[in-house]
């Protein structure tokens, strides 16, 4: 196993070494000799990212706790050092014992956002593995991938040996196992795919077969092999409560974007926006028991230092046992430890939490209601009523709060101008609920951010189905928003910022697309593509170069609405939701009818029941 340490002189020439020498507190180490299997745990992203990811640090210290595994780290080389690793043929390490990643039983990737696929090549070429799998032989590592982005891997699908498809918690150990089996018996990388594959939640694109119409439609998508599985089943874990969540996380030497203890309370969500895909992917819902969470929480606070603790989930404020917890956590106020609740609705509730945790003078109050106008809440089944959204704004200024953020999005199925333009009227709606306040009670003037993002349809939500815009359709939108909130009354309050449209489009074309467009992934980094989702790296000129290259058309994944009944490059994915309710979900979309949360009744998305396990709302 070769080693390998920066010299001082390259350290000396690039930003932050600290990034790439390991060595952090919490750090696993063992000695590589007295373990089988070496895992290379890999976030294609800059060192402070990766390392705020609470999935990655679940499977580090889960793999580490096997005394056969040594699970070691791996992140995105910034530019600095991509450059010089490139012009000197040094191949990329690892963190914990610098050994060459190349020389791996296994390089596990986690797969989070579409624009960070151009620094899964990075990964691989630095790491002198070859980019497509066919060409790997046995002495290259397998190479995994895991994540949310795996519930469409097929872009992915040529540089991948196979995919984990769901949560990591339930299959890894049969994995191992069988690689030391097959290992044992004298197999190789074939030999273990051709088993792999039968594992329930592993996928192995090289064993499946994709035909297409003259359309460009996929025609048929099928196993090569009468004993590889049709259809592959996500993973879920349905006991959060007893499986394995890290006491003792790495804590990097620098600043990373979450620098908090990250604990999480449940996952799944009861909503059912329409838009939303991990709220789709992560049901059922299932909640952690709050005696296992206050336990961690201490043990947490403890071993790292840290001196804010976040809540996570996907909506904070319908875990059942909240009240309890934030009591627990509030004993360590004492000890100036603050905490953060995202994800919390507009509700008194919530506020009365917030307000109790919080410093109001410093925090500002996010809310989401993602659409201007009732219609538009409706379409995509929100669950917030404007009269909801104001009297929660007047909740928060009364309690103190002036900061308010608001997060929407442009470009929604059906959306009208009309649509648009309420977005500032809403906005100036809810500056005029601060100014309703005694002047004498106020603190100066309210300040309000409006942040809108271009839609993206994402596989397995009822939104799969349809269209996206062109570029210059979604900056037009973001104009009509401009230009309607100069017309408000409290424009002087309201500030507007808008995404990237040129990224979006390209989020849409990896979010849907097939094995077609994995070459333009291939072009567009050969072109000197990585860290797309940074806008000082990215470079639209050149992905656009790549598909007209590579002759792939991006109207052709984007801006058509796909028939019901066309094969998608997802659909041998069983999410435990079915095709069948998120149909219903679509046309009831174009309906503008609302759709009940899971609390409220059952509407049969097929998750409660999925591998054989039960919904949380239905466990009484």
């Amino acid at each position: 196993m070769t080693k390998l340490a920066l010299s001082d002189e390259i350290l000396l020439r690039i930003d932050k070494p600290a990034r790439y020498i390991g060595n952090e507190v919490n750090m696993v180490r063992k000695n590589p000799k007295d373990v089988e299997i070496r895992f290379a745990m890999c976030f294609p992203d800059v060192y402070e990212i990766g390392m705020s990811h609470l999935g990655i640090q679940i499977l580090y210290d889960m793999f580490n706790q096997r005394p056969d595994v040594y699970c070691e780290r791996v992140y995105s080389p910034w530019s600095d050092l991509h450059q010089l690793m490139k012009e000197q043929e040094i191949p990329l390490f690892t963190l914990e014992t610098q050994s060459l990643v190349k020389d791996m039983d296994f390089l596990g990737i986690t797969i989070q956002y579409e624009m960070c696929y151009t620094n899964i090549l990075q990964i691989l070429d630095l790491s002198q593995i070859p980019l497509l799998a066919k060409e790997r032989g046995e002495s290259y590592p397998i190479v995994i991938g895991g994540g949310p982005c795996t519930y469409n891997p097929e872009p992915l699908a040529d540089f991948f040996d196979l995919f984990y498809i769901g949560e990591g918690e339930t299959r890894y150990d049969d994995l191992f196992a069988l690689y030391k089996s097959v290992r044992a018996e004298g197999g190789g990388r074939q030999e273990f795919l051709r088993a792999a594959c039968k594992l329930p939640g592993i996928y192995v694109p090289s064993l499946y077969e994709v035909s297409y119409q003259e359309d460009g439609k996929i025609e048929s998508f099928h196993p090569k092999y009468e004993d590889v599985p049709a259809t592959v089943k996500k993973e879920i874990e349905m006991n959060l409560s007893d499986t394995s969540y890290p006491r003792n996380p790495v804590v990097p030497y620098l600043k990373a974007t979450q620098d908090r203890v990250v604990l999480e309370i449940q996952r799944g969500c009861i909503r059912g926006c329409r838009f939303c895909q991990a709220g789709m992917i992560y049901r059922p819902t299932r909640e952690r028991n709050v005696d296992m969470l206050k336990q961690c929480a201490d043990d947490m606070l403890r071993s790292t230092g840290h001196e804010e603790i976040s809540l996570s989930s996907l909506s904070s404020s319908d875990y059942s046992q909240l009240p309890e917890l934030i009591n627990h956590l509030m004993e360590h106020r004492s000890q100036g430890i603050n905490i953060s609740l995202p994800s919390l609705r507009i509700d008194a509730f919530s506020l009365e939490v917030m307000k109790k945790v919080q410093d109001v003078r410093k925090s500002s109050l996010t809310f989401a209601p993602e659409a201007g106008s009732q219609r538009l809440r409706d379409v995509i089944n929100k669950g917030l009523t404007e009269d909801v959204i104001l009297d929660g704004a007047g909740l928060a200024f009364a309690g103190g709060w002036q900061k308010v953020k608001l997060y929407f999005m442009l470009g929604l199925p059906t959306e009208t101008e009309a649509d648009m333009r309420e977005i500032p009227r809403l906005a100036d709606k809810i500056a005029r609920r601060y100014y309703e306040i005694p002047k004498e009670q106020r603190k100066g003037k309210c300040q309000i951010t409006i942040s809108t993002s271009f839609f993206v349809p994402k596989p397995f939500t009822p939104f799969q189905w349809a269209s996206m815009c062109e570029k210059e359709e979604y900056l037009a939108r973001a104009r009509v928003v401009n230009e309607e909130m100069k017309e408000q009354l409290n424009q002087k309050s309201l500030k507007y910022n808008w995404h990237e449209a040129d990224v979006t489009v390209l989020e849409g074309v990896f979010a849907r697309g097939d094995r077609r467009v994995g070459q333009v992934l291939r072009k567009a980094y050969e072109k000197g593509c990585i860290f797309d989702s940074w806008s000082e790296f990215f470079d639209n000129q050149k992905w656009m170069e790549a598909f007209e290259e590579c002759g792939i058309s991006i109207d052709f994944y984007n801006l058509r609405v796909r028939d019901e009944d066309e094969i998608l490059p997802w659909d041998f994915i069983d999410c435990g939701v079915s095709k069948e309710f998120l149909k219903r979900e679509w046309a009831r979309a174009r309906e503008e009818k609302v759709t009940l949360n899971c609390r409220q009744q059952c509407n049969g998305c097929g998750a409660a029941a999925f591998q054989g396990g039960i919904c949380l709302e239905h466990q009484n």
